[in-house]
């Protein structure tokens, strides 16, 4: 089946001011549970040229913009390539997630590249985000009244891919396919609300000692699947010394990196 990138989305890419090495959706989408409002989180990497890197005006390391496009809020961020690849270094699921995104607007080769670099990078101590994530999320949960079904399912999103990357080394961010593996009876109904709207929906008293009794059983899952990984504990030097070579080539051959190749997302379409 062949689908289309939302128009707003090519237009907002079309208006970076740098070459990009990718632009991807994060997010809601990217969980598998936007709501019909549910705003467009653009995550990616974009390549300063050298003037501005060796220079004494650089440009910016990090890129921010929010802003409504034809009735959709855009919020998107982009890194320069050395800051992204020092973010990937540090164990941050959240940038993993970004590179690895199935819905992606803009691409290049060298996208390619970058990620096959960095799936030689994951590490058992990439646990450590999903843990803490994990637990603010919980937190957020219990401090609302009532209590909420988005922050609900954050809390499980978070904790089946720790799970699922320390037991595989795989990056899967997408409540639903995780749930094809996990079973978890109750997640279903809890996406149909999410993705119907219904957000804020408050959550019946009796099903609260379900999810309290799920977070504390799945977060002993993560704890002993961390203990049992064969991932390692640290990154090689050799996928190190790759990440440093394909930075060095792109700054010094960036009309490489302009190359952009369009590649067609399931973001325009609803998540199964």
């Amino acid at each position: 089946m062949t689908l289309h990138i939302d128009p707003r989305l090519a237009a907002e890419v079309a208006e970076q001011p740098y070459p990009l090495l990718f632009m991807a959706i994060g997010g809601a989408h990217l969980y598998g549970f936007p709501s019909p409002d549910s705003d467009y989180d653009l995550r990616g990497a974009h390549l300063l040229p050298l003037a501005e890197v060796v220079g004494l005006r650089t440009g910016p390391e990090t890129i921010t913009r929010t802003h409504m496009r034809d009735g959709v809020e855009i919020d998107l961020v982009s890194h320069d390539i050395k800051n992204y690849c020092g973010l990937l270094l540090k164990k941050s699921g959240d940038v993993v997630e970004q590179l690895f995104s199935p819905l992606v607007v803009h691409t290049t080769p060298e996208h390619e590249e970058l990620k096959a670099i960095i799936r030689r990078t994951i590490t058992r101590n990439h646990v450590y985000h999903y843990y803490g994530m994990a637990e603010n999320q919980w937190k957020l949960f219990n401090k609302e009244e009532p209590r909420r079904i988005k922050p609900l399912l954050y809390v499980f999103r978070v904790l089946l891919t720790g799970i699922h990357l320390v037991q595989t080394g795989e990056v899967e961010a997408n409540l639903e396919r995780l749930n094809e593996s996990f079973q978890l009876p109750y997640l279903p109904m809890l996406i149909a609300r999410k993705r119907e709207g219904d957000e804020n929906g408050a959550l019946a008293e009796l099903d609260l000692i379900l999810y309290q009794r799920e977070f504390e059983r799945l977060r002993g899952v993560l704890e002993e699947a961390h203990k049992a990984s064969a991932l390692p504990e640290g990154p090689p030097q050799e996928a190190k010394d790759a990440l440093h070579d394909l930075l060095v080539r792109l700054r010094l051959h960036p009309l490489k990196a302009r190359k952009a190749v369009s590649k067609a997302t399931s973001a325009s379409r609803r998540q199964k």
